[in-house]
């Protein structure tokens, strides 16, 4: 073991992409001038990664609220509409509910509680104690829940959510109702026309929704996933995974995401002759302790990866080589005896299961991998929306 730093992560400093670029070309000439200027040595299994933001910036991937408005009128009705569950978001979904807002003439806003999907808390589970109130059961109206707990402020935002969203709502010309409940069928009290806001529970919803007898039942998903009016679109993820761009319009999450990785990662093995891993990016898999925010608010952490990214890891626990397997050695001895032991694995064998790989982190490869890149580029001023990763998937033996 003559080398001594394992995987090295490092973000790269991008030109501001813009509408139109290149995005392949622009990260490989981008990552190609890195490695030049600090004299990097590019290997085999490098991996170069590219958030999802940019890659939508280029291909243009916009829609407005119009669009919005226009699509929910035309998949709804437009009448009483039930949004349910939502997460609490100025960025993610404050555009997409004056859209919807804008297509119907009321909008019946199912909100989750104590928390929303992704863990930003209206109330804590205390606090219900405090009032007898239980959640998995109890439907409270906008009054209840103001009586119970007034008026409730984001602690990192500033924001009081409910309001806020009432008064998107209001703004578009809609009549708003809200409600608190965690069981999706409560909406059909109120009207039979829903659109599931959630994330990674939409599927339940749906089929929940759909037993329960709604007539129309859509998630974001099922909006913008074609052109409107000439609109940007996703086909497979519609409005999940937008963002804010500006007061009137949404970027969407980026189409064609797996040819844009393939594209990269081959370019980048033809430029360094070394074998080359690519991926685009979004949201980290991670939940921040303090806060109680779980980060993944978009669909997937990676939309997209070359083949090389497929799976997950296969590694030996070396706490256990050390503490267990070869307790009885030292120094030297135990080095040789755990480099013998890893060469020895059969990569094509899998150690799920074995008390060997007991603690090694059970996910796939591109969640652990996007999650890295999303914290090393950070969402504000960095400028650094290429990551280049090298030694991820090197081990103890590894010269």
């Amino acid at each position: 073991m003559n080398r001594t730093i394992g995987t090295v992560v490092r973000g790269v400093r991008a030109p501001i992409f813009r509408e139109g670029d290149d995005i392949v070309a622009v990260t490989v000439d981008t990552v190609m001038n890195a490695i030049r200027e600090n004299g990097i040595t590019p290997r085999d299994r490098d991996i170069v990664a590219v958030t999802e933001s940019v890659v939508a910036r280029c291909q243009g991937n916009y829609a407005t609220i119009g669009d919005i408005s226009a699509d929910v009128r035309a998949k709804t009705g437009g009448k009483t509409v039930g949004v349910t569950f939502p997460i609490l978001s100025r960025n993610r979904f404050s555009l997409l509910l004056k859209g919807i807002a804008g297509g119907c003439e009321k909008v019946v806003l199912l909100l989750s509680y104590p928390s929303d999907e992704v863990g930003n808390h209206l109330v804590t589970m205390d606090q219900l104690d405090e009032k007898g109130i239980d959640p998995w059961h109890d439907v409270l109206s906008l009054a209840q829940f103001r009586a119970a707990f007034g008026s409730v402020v984001h602690p990192f935002t500033g924001v009081d959510y409910v309001s806020f969203y009432q008064e998107l709502i209001e703004s578009m010309g809609a009549q708003a109702e809200i409600v608190f409940g965690n069981r999706v069928q409560s909406v059909l009290d109120y009207t039979d026309t829903v659109i599931c806001c959630d994330i990674h529970t939409r599927a339940r919803s749906k089929r929940l929704l759909k037993a329960a007898g709604a007539r129309v039942v859509l998630g974001l998903d099922d909006l913008l996933n074609a052109p409107v009016n000439g609109s940007g679109y996703n086909e497979t993820y519609g409005l999940l995974g937008s963002n804010k761009a500006d007061e009137e319009r949404i970027k969407l999450f980026p189409r064609d995401t797996m040819h844009v990785a393939e594209a990269i990662g081959r370019r980048m093995s033809e430029a360094t002759g070394c074998h080359v891993e690519a991926m685009v990016y979004g949201d980290g898999a991670f939940k921040d302790p303090a806060g109680k925010i779980w980060e993944l608010a978009d669909p997937v952490v990676s939309p997209g990866y070359t083949d090389g990214l497929i799976g997950t890891p296969n590694e030996l626990k070396l706490k256990y080589l050390a503490d267990e397997e070869f307790a009885d050695l030292t120094g030297d001895a135990l080095r040789r005896a755990i480099e013998a032991k890893i060469r020895a694995k059969d990569a094509k064998v899998s150690l799920v299961g074995k008390m060997v790989s007991e603690g090694t982190t059970p996910r796939n490869l591109t969640d652990l991998i996007g999650s890295l890149c999303d914290l090393t580029s950070g969402s504000g001023d960095k400028g650094t929306p290429i990551v280049y990763i090298q030694g991820y998937f090197d081990n103890y033996t590894n010269e």
